[in-house]
């Protein structure tokens, strides 16, 4: 299980520095995330994807539970219809499996243009140029990096800890 932390930083090449030391720490750069504002260049530092940015991932878990809950609705008042003539079963299931897919579309596309929830007590600080760094460690790792990070480069501002974080991310 991993854990995501977060860490502000005042520009790039204190993120360079830092990232730099988590590589020395073997931390894979995929389970590292950086944000910026758009008109900062973050040169070969490993960038947040759409996946990190958005949520996109939210919009569609909620998209996919509202969609088949209402498809299995829908099936239930079809299979109601006195000339019905196909098998009750498949009806509720095939619009379950409809409607949880439009479901699932629909709000991961509305997702995608709606900035992480977890990113955006950290909006404020981006606009002024500060750097977030995201770095998805081992549950066992979280204090071994924190006081890593803390002595090393004491301009990083250690902000908070995800519970946990999704697998595929």
């Amino acid at each position: 299980m991993r854990r995501r932390l977060y860490f502000l930083l005042p520009d790039v090449s204190s993120t360079i520095k830092t990232v730099d030391q988590l590589l020395l720490a073997r931390i894979n750069s995929d389970h590292m995330h950086v944000m910026a504002r758009p008109d900062i260049s973050l040169e070969s530092l490993p960038e947040a994807s759409i996946l990190q940015k958005s949520d996109l991932i939210y919009g569609f878990e909620r998209g996919l539970l509202i969609g088949g809950l209402t498809g299995i609705i829908a099936g239930i008042l079809a299979s109601l219809s006195p000339n019905l003539v196909f098998n009750v079963g498949g009806i509720i299931l095939t619009c379950a499996f409809a409607g949880a897919f439009v479901g699932a579309w629909a709000s991961g596309m509305v997702g995608s243009d709606i900035i992480n929830s977890r990113i955006k007590p950290f909006e404020s600080a981006m606009n002024k140029g500060d750097i977030l760094l995201m770095v998805d460690v081992e549950r066992k790792q979280v204090n071994e990096i924190k006081a890593m990070i803390k002595k090393h480069h004491p301009e990083a501002h250690d902000q908070t800890l995800d519970p946990t974080i999704p697998a595929f991310p």
